[in-house]
């Protein structure tokens, strides 16, 4: 029942990161095939960004009420509904209307899954968890890629993998017994409330306590440390993925081709990476993994920013941020009830979660204001300033769950 329930739950954060790749892989075509310009993809995104942000502030107190496996079947339901809306549009505006449900249906399931795994799952699960989502999101690319060379067009690709949300719909709405068997798993470590550390405590106990609001959470101390960390790790991500290619070629002359291919390891180093750290990030713990991946990420940011001739330097440190990148995600998430307790941890998951939306969705397009006013060797001095953000902040927590 363990595993079958973990295989579920794998298989859900690889749906997850199906949708997340697909507008950016058919938005080429896609842009002229419904007669908009190319920059209008920054406002589809940015549609399905605050769908997410709400979903994810919501996701607490849905789950409270209804439970992490219908939330999570739910919202792969509502995902695979926009996926269908999206195979037949014809108008952008259209787009826009079938965004709302696409970000809306991400937001709860990625709240609801990630706290449930926190809450039931040793931390090697949390980082395999999270490299099955990077298997989503290199799949849909071919998905796109496949459907657009076979006559499909498009709307096939959107087609195929809202069919796979719904199958995984049905497989979730058939398994939601399993959620409510799985015995909760006290994080090492953990500092127990009362309501945490009473005999039988478990998720079903945990969702009978009152709903906190947003006000109330951010009070927590530490709350605002942990979000300002994550807010740091996401946005160094996604500023990374964006701009990473144009850096390369257009600062160091790297060749395009060349440029796009390393660029493309930074992502196979953070998915790489995650399945890597879940052999031993139970025995080095959550704290090691967060602290040596931004000072990972700031060792790459180094290597980027040194003037040296050969571009080998460069790249590599491209790799190596990637690399040092994978495990910080997920080790966050996962320390969460241990920092501040099975009662509240969803709650400030969710939180989380919209803070992740925010740095990812805010910070690409600030630094490429940033650097077409100031030129493009700003990348690795942005993500050495962000790496040091995040790793700043997290010892602050650390201190501070440490002191308490």
């Amino acid at each position: 029942m363990y595993s079958l329930l973990l295989t579920i739950i794998y298989l859900a954060f690889i749906s997850l990161g199906l949708p997340d790749s697909l507008v950016g892989a058919g938005w080429p075509v896609m842009h002229q095939d419904l007669g908009v310009p190319q920059s209008f993809a920054g406002i589809l995104t940015m549609i399905i960004a605050i769908g997410t942000i709400f979903s994810s502030l919501a996701s607490e107190r849905m789950t409270r009420r209804f439970g992490a496996g219908l939330v999570t079947a739910v919202s792969v339901g509502l995902t695979a509904t926009a996926l269908f809306g999206f195979s037949f549009a014809s108008e952008f505006w259209m787009l826009c209307l079938w965004a709302i449900p696409y970000g809306l249906g991400a937001g709860a399931v990625d709240a609801a899954l990630n706290n449930y795994v926190a809450l039931h799952y040793a931390a090697r699960h949390m980082n395999w968890l999270h490299s099955f989502w990077g298997v989503g999101a290199s799949i849909s690319p071919l998905i796109m890629s496949h459907a657009l060379t076979s006559g499909m067009g498009w709307p096939g690709a959107y087609n195929v993998v809202g069919i796979i949300q719904v199958i995984l719909t049905v497989v979730l709405v058939l398994t939601l017994p399993l959620w409510g068997k799985v015995n909760t798993l006290t994080p090492s470590g953990a500092h127990l409330t009362e309501v945490d550390a009473s005999p039988g405590s478990s998720e079903a106990s945990a969702s009978r306590t009152a709903h906190l609001p947003l006000k109330q959470v951010i009070r927590i101390p530490g709350v605002l440390l942990v979000l300002l960390a994550f807010f740091a790790y996401c946005a160094l991500e996604n500023t990374s993925i964006l701009w990473a290619t144009t850096y390369l070629a257009g600062d160091r002359g790297v060749n395009p081709a060349t440029a796009a291919a390393f660029a493309s390891f930074f992502l196979l180093g953070i998915t790489g990476g995650r399945f890597l750290a879940g052999f031993f990030a139970d025995r080095i713990g959550d704290r090691t993994l967060i602290r040596g991946g931004f000072l990972l990420v700031g060792l790459g940011g180094l290597m980027l920013l040194l003037p040296m001739e050969t571009h080998a330097v460069a790249l590599a440190g491209l790799a190596l941020a990637g690399l040092g990148s994978a495990p910080i995600y997920p080790a966050i998430i996962h320390s969460t009830p241990a920092n501040f307790g099975r009662r509240h941890s969803h709650a400030i998951i969710g939180i989380q979660m919209a803070a992740a939306y925010l740095g990812s969705t805010l910070m690409p397009p600030l630094f490429g204001a940033l650097s077409s006013w100031v030129g493009l060797w700003l990348f690795p001095i942005f993500i050495l300033l962000l790496a040091a953000m995040g790793l700043v902040f997290s010892e602050r927590l650390n201190r501070l769950v440490d002191a308490r």
